[in-house]
């Protein structure tokens, strides 16, 4: 049972169910508010930026960017595990918390499904341009083909990844798209307008409300919930093993799947969180997005903060309770010393250190803090992923081979475009889609309004 005197309201000002069904619909019905149409050119011109870089690599190949013999992967494989990361918590925020019955997802989850699906259109884009060729990217599809018995390495982690990440777009995409049924057929009933009439009513497929269609609606989301479950997990599990099942050293102090999926739960957390704050601020939410929700995420970030320093920490044990010199000399002369020392600490400080600051309620309760901490997180995760490719790839086995890697100015490029692509597509779904459930939203209304009866009842 959901206690409010200690938790506090799910939904705070007395909201009724037109109240919650206009506030919701509000930015969609309303014009394009300045910032918006600021923040979108911004987005625009940087998606110009990393597509004309695209062209460049796929124009002239990746000697575009600055990779060698010693470091193949460079910025490309560290921004693809990186947004992969903050694809992770979008779908795994509503799954867990839906299979656990946790009301206060309500007001999240839509947003946070959102934020999977771009981040992971994102996240796939660099493995094919890490191809050079992109053109025969379908050389890793397995079908039958007329090229002679040619198929993929089914014992390869690359081939896994390539369908992890693609059943994982698919499902995170339907069930986002799926749970916005009930709202298109909302918004289709309440428009006057006859073009937003059509689209939003081809796009609600017939939804008209009935009993049965709820009754499939709710069974469909567990259906889906129960496949994505799975895929957040074995998505970075095979991710991890590209490292694992390498020879490289510092890639077998620790147990990478469990390692890697709790990181990326992390900072797909800390963006949520980020993203939260801006629809609070930016439209007015605080009824909905309160700062019970807040509160919420800043403790569950605190407790995988622990995990992860403790991760950090047996990594650096391993390395010297294993004797192996190539490990240590990772660990104690590359990272924590050496040229990637400032890399290695401000990974160690962004993580492990400075969220612990969320152990303090006035922490907690400040929204600059809040904002600031998970910014700092998302780029101490990216400075994870660049200890873990680089450091380790700059300095391997042989002295002669070792070279030293700084990214080009296309490379550069591309990961700012898929910024742009990220914030254009979370810009775009806050002006034309609902921000959250407002089915969800009415079902948490009424348990805040039962409660009250017993609460008087009891008086």
């Amino acid at each position: 049972m959901y206690d409010r005197k200690v938790r506090g309201d799910l939904i705070a000002g007395n909201k009724t169910m037109e109240d919650v069904t206009s506030d919701v619909l509000r930015p969609i019905e309303s014009a394009a508010p300045k910032w918006w149409l600021v923040a979108m050119a911004l987005s625009n011109l940087a998606l110009l930026w990393g597509l004309y870089s695209m062209y460049l690599t796929v124009r002239y190949g990746i000697g575009m960017w600055n990779l060698n013999n010693s470091v193949g992967w460079g910025w490309d494989i560290i921004n693809f595990v990186w947004w992969i990361g903050i694809g992770h918590a979008g779908t795994a925020f509503s799954i867990f918390l839906l299979v656990l019955r946790q009301k206060w997802r309500t007001s999240i989850n839509r947003a946070a499904e959102a934020m999977t699906v771009f981040a992971v259109m994102c996240a796939g884009l660099f493995p094919l341009l890490h191809m050079g060729r992109v053109w025969n990217a379908f050389y890793v599809v397995p079908y039958p083909n007329t090229r002679g018995p040619l198929w993929v390495n089914f014992n390869s982690p690359l081939f896994w990844d390539v369908t992890a990440i693609t059943a994982y777009l698919i499902i995170s995409a339907s069930f986002w798209y799926l749970g916005m049924l009930p709202d298109f057929g909302t918004i289709r009933d309440r428009t006057k307008s006859k073009i937003r009439k059509s689209i939003y009513g081809f796009f609600s497929m017939g939804w008209t409300g009935s009993s049965r269609q709820w009754q499939r609606f709710e069974a469909l989301a567990f259906v889906l919930g129960g496949l994505a479950a799975v895929l957040v997990v074995s998505v970075h599990s095979i991710v991890s093993t590209d490292f694992a099942s390498s020879i490289e050293p510092g890639w077998h102090t620790t147990i990478f799947p469990p390692y890697f999926v709790v990181g990326a739960i992390f900072q797909g957390f800390a963006m949520v969180m980020v993203l939260m704050i801006i629809i609070r601020k930016s439209y007015k939410f605080q009824d909905y997005i309160t700062d019970s929700h807040l509160n919420a995420i800043a403790k569950i970030l605190t407790f995988i903060s622990l995990i992860m320093g403790t991760a950090y920490f047996t990594e650096i044990f391993i390395a010297w309770y294993s004797g192996n010199k190539y490990e240590i000399f990772t660990f104690f002369h590359n990272r924590i010393t050496g040229d990637y020392a400032p890399q290695f600490w401000i990974m160690v400080v962004c993580n492990a250190i400075i969220p612990q600051l969320f152990w303090f309620k006035k922490v907690r309760s400040n929204l600059a803090m809040l904002f600031l901490i998970s910014l700092i997180i998302n780029v101490g995760m990216w400075f994870e992923r660049y200890n873990i490719i680089v450091t380790s790839l700059a300095k391997d086995y042989l002295p002669s081979s070792w070279a030293t890697y700084s990214p080009s100015i296309v490379e550069v490029g591309v990961f700012v475009g898929t910024i742009g692509i990220f914030a254009t597509g979370v810009l775009v779904f806050f002006r034309y889609l609902p921000m959250m459930a407002i089915s969800e939203l009415k079902t948490v209304l009424n348990l805040n309004e039962k409660t009250e009866h017993k609460e008087i009842a009891n008086k």
